[in-house]
């Protein structure tokens, strides 16, 4: 066989292979579709949480982030957006991060951690925090019980375990933590406002890796599932961080005018519930 033949011959096949290779579709971009939005009812709404059955816990500072001036409370929502109980539990100051285990309902409210007992809406017991001048922002259970709480402006991370309440870790290199999510035995999730990051700690060592940036004032972690996350900032915007560190915006209000505060996800429905803040409404996003 001549050269020119053979090399014409392995073009040939070549190009036979290539068609029979099947082409890569690049994964469509993730997006979010609005389902629904409550009525406008709710006072600065700061922060959503779903109990895992049929109900949203909604913590609505009603007043200033910072005063202590007792008119704070605690909403129901149902499922498809409907205000169920809207002043479940009152009497708190400026209630914001929320965690939940068993019948216990942790919540911060501006310098101190109250426990309600979700029978009865009642206020079970407070943990105040170490210092004047605390801001006690998010919270997060663990699946053994551990609580932990973010104080964003003192830079300090506090811990209830076993009934012990004492600062966790504190100093700069949390760089003002404000949303906070335990995953598995040995993580900690931060979302540091400071240099809108999300960090992770290695809660043996303490040790912080970064996992993204970009996100200006990061305030709700939530997970997707398999290493995957949604981050929200304050001013409006909605993250997805992939398990690799990739960030992709998947929601930008801030020309409207809407923040989107500390958010939830209900997986089973692939609800995202966004608090508005100061447009008194949450928002629910079905993630396409």
């Amino acid at each position: 066989m001549k050269k020119s033949t053979f090399w014409a011959v392995i073009a040939t096949a070549s190009i036979g292979l290539l068609a029979l290779t099947p082409t890569l579709a690049k994964p469509k971009p993730m997006k979010l579709v609005k389902v629904w939005e409550t009525d406008t009812t709710l006072r600065t709404p700061e922060s959503v949480l779903y109990d895992g059955k049929s109900t949203i816990y909604v913590a609505n500072i009603d007043g200033k982030p910072g005063d202590l001036d007792g008119s704070g409370f605690i909403s129901k929502v149902s499922l498809d957006g409907k205000i169920e109980n809207l002043r479940w539990t009152s009497g708190l100051n400026a209630p914001k991060g929320m965690g939940l285990y068993k019948n216990k309902l942790y919540v911060t409210d501006v310098y101190r951690l109250v426990c309600i007992n979700t029978e009865n809406g009642q206020a079970e017991k407070t943990w105040d925090a170490v210092g004047k001048d605390s801001f006690l922002n998010d919270v997060t259970v663990a699946k053994d019980g551990t609580v932990y709480v973010s104080d964003n402006r003192n830079d300090k991370i506090y811990r209830l375990q076993d009934g012990k309440w004492e600062i966790f870790m504190e100093g700069e290199q949390l760089n003002k933590p404000n949303g906070l999510l335990a995953v598995g035995k040995d993580k900690l999730l931060i979302g540091s406002t400071k240099i809108g990051a999300l960090q992770s700690v290695d809660l043996s060592t303490k040790a912080i890796t970064k996992l993204a940036d970009g996100m200006a004032n990061t305030d709700g972690i939530v997970a997707e599932g398999k290493g995957n996350y949604f981050v929200s900032d304050w001013n409006g915007q909605i993250f997805h961080i992939s398990a690799d560190g990739t960030k992709e915006q998947l929601l930008d209000t801030r020309e409207a005018k809407i923040n989107s505060a500390d958010i939830d996800y209900i997986a089973r429905k692939k609800l995202l519930i966004v608090p508005t803040f100061y447009k008194n409404s949450l928002v629910a996003y079905r993630v396409e």
